[in-house]
């Protein structure tokens, strides 16, 4: 008798796989330089926002989760700057500084592309459905921690850290239902979206600039803030 075949099984750490894979991809799309990140991962047991620039999305579905994402000022400036001047902008007509909206904006479309394809490759792959919320984009001057324990059944947490093509550092957290997906039998995962269209996306046919599909007002800011105890 054959043993019986053993059940290919998914977990927190192949999701988050895919997750800074899609983080690789959309940035090294975006920008023509080499995003990379670390071998390592790191166990946490709470997420936070941080200085300079913290972003963060909320999906639910298949399993539900928060996603973050910390950028040091060098490296949100480096990533802005890149991707605009492979939008065809010249260097004089870039922000200056870390805290104007233009980079918000664009690190919050940067974001959303992100989620877009990792939610894109979970379906592919795990033949589940996960939406997300709007990015939420914040520039900060101190840590603020983000629970989302109260809607997780077995929460787990992960940080990882990635690295520019200059060597500055940026630093993901997933946090997510403790889950495992296990394949009944073998499909075929239907073909991915092309690289080149998520760009396009916000390329407008050459339109060189890029901005959150609901960018927040100064005053939804402002609430965000407040209701984040800052």
């Amino acid at each position: 008798m054959h043993a019986p075949e053993k059940k290919i099984a998914f977990g927190t750490e192949d999701i988050l796989v895919s997750l800074c894979n899609s983080v690789t991809k959309v940035l090294n799309m975006a920008t023509h330089s080499q995003i990379r990140y670390s071998g390592m991962v790191q166990r946490i047991t709470k997420t936070c926002l941080k200085p300079d620039i913290g972003c963060f999305v909320l999906f639910d579905g298949g399993f539900s989760g928060l996603v973050v994402i910390n950028f040091s000022a060098p490296a949100a400036m480096e990533l802005y700057e890149s991707y605009m001047l492979n939008m065809g902008m010249s260097k004089d007509e870039l922000a200056t500084a870390h805290t104007t909206d233009e980079v918000s904006n664009v690190m919050g479309e940067l974001m959303n592309q992100i989620v877009g394809d990792f939610t894109g490759t979970i379906g592919r792959e795990l033949q589940t459905h996960i939406t997300q919320n709007q990015p939420k984009m914040l520039v900060l001057n101190k840590q603020v921690i983000l629970s989302v324990d109260t809607h997780l059944d077995k929460p787990e947490a992960r940080r990882v850290t990635f690295y520019t093509g200059r060597n500055n550092i940026f630093y993901l957290e997933l946090a997510m239902d403790g889950t495992e997906f296990i394949k009944l039998y073998d499909f075929e995962p239907q073909e991915a979206v092309n690289p080149d269209e998520l760009i396009a996306q916000v390329n407008g046919g050459g339109a060189a600039t890029a901005a959150p599909p609901v960018p927040l007002s100064s005053s939804e800011h402002d609430d965000l803030l407040k209701s984040l105890g800052m």
